[in-house]
């Protein structure tokens, strides 16, 4: 069976080439020069990019990969799973759908299964990995399809930006609340709902934040101590650290992965973004 995932994972390229998962870069365009997320630009790259003053863009996988993509897997005769960034932050899935039936249309016989996972960043990325892991158990595509929905419907997302300029630029809060926001040091708390990005609260300083999403991981979560808890940042691994130090004493996971916000997401949330992944519910088996 074969696993594809895109760039909006946030998981590093040593990933996908050690775990036989197939990678669907997203782009980056900066200064009117396109790059394939992960692969031709790092995000240190793009962080570096907006500190200078310039505004990444970002496109979505193109319809030529899939395709090209989509007919090889036809060919290979093998049973296919591509997770996919949430269709309510990019068109990636709906284009992905697409071109499945084009291709489907020539090759009845082709066995892919397209989650939409509702989720961004290492929330995402969580999901990925542990298709993988079954996978490699030995699990049938529509036993792990099962598996990984369950999971991202009960997958939550909580995070903070440094700078709310950098959200307003990406049209995900309005240019008034940036600029408010900035002068009185607030520091917005948001999530995810339905595979949307919805804010939350609003917090007056960066430590207040990061115990509030504490308090909401222990309201929100279950069974923590069993869970594998992830942690994404736009390039301030010292905070995310921090906030490591506080789930690790608070809830003793079973593992916390930090990982850096890959250049497609940093490019909307900037630089000093940190935002914390877990479960509200587990699965029976």
């Amino acid at each position: 069976m074969k696993i594809f995932a895109d760039s909006a994972s946030d998981l590093p390229l040593s990933f996908f080439e050690e775990n036989d998962v197939t990678l669907l870069p997203l782009h980056v365009i900066i200064d009117g020069k396109e790059y394939e997320d992960i692969v031709s630009i790092h995000p240190l790259e793009v962080y570096q990019a907006i500190r200078e003053g310039k505004q990444p863009k970002t496109s979505q996988a193109s319809p030529e990969l899939f395709l090209e993509t989509w007919k090889n897997l036809a060919a290979s005769g093998e049973d296919g799973l591509y997770i996919a960034f949430s269709s309510k932050l990019s068109g990636t899935h709906d284009t992905a759908v697409m071109i499945k039936d084009q291709v489907q249309a020539t090759n009845p016989n082709m066995n892919l299964v397209i989650i939409d996972s509702r989720c961004a960043s290492l929330g995402y990325g969580l999901l990925v990995k542990e298709a993988v892991r079954l996978r490699d158990e030995g699990d049938d595509v529509r036993t792990i399809e099962r598996k990984i929905r369950f999971m991202a419907a009960h997958m939550e997302h909580l995070f903070t930006v440094e700078d709310l300029d950098y959200l307003a630029k990406g049209g995900r809060v309005s240019k008034a609340s940036a600029f408010v926001g900035g002068l009185l040091n607030i520091k917005p708390l948001l999530h995810v709902e339905d595979g949307q990005l919805v804010p939350l609260e609003k917090h007056r300083g960066r430590k207040k934040v990061l115990r509030r999403m504490a308090d909401l991981m222990a309201e929100r979560g279950v069974q923590l101590s069993q869970q594998t808890i992830a942690i994404s940042h736009g390039d301030d691994e010292s905070v995310a650290l921090e906030l490591k130090a506080a789930i690790e004493e608070l809830f003793r996971p079973k593992a916390i992965e930090i990982h850096l916000i890959g250049s497609t997401i940093g490019a909307h949330v900037g630089p000093g973004t940190v935002a914390v992944f877990f479960l509200n519910k587990l699965p029976k088996n």
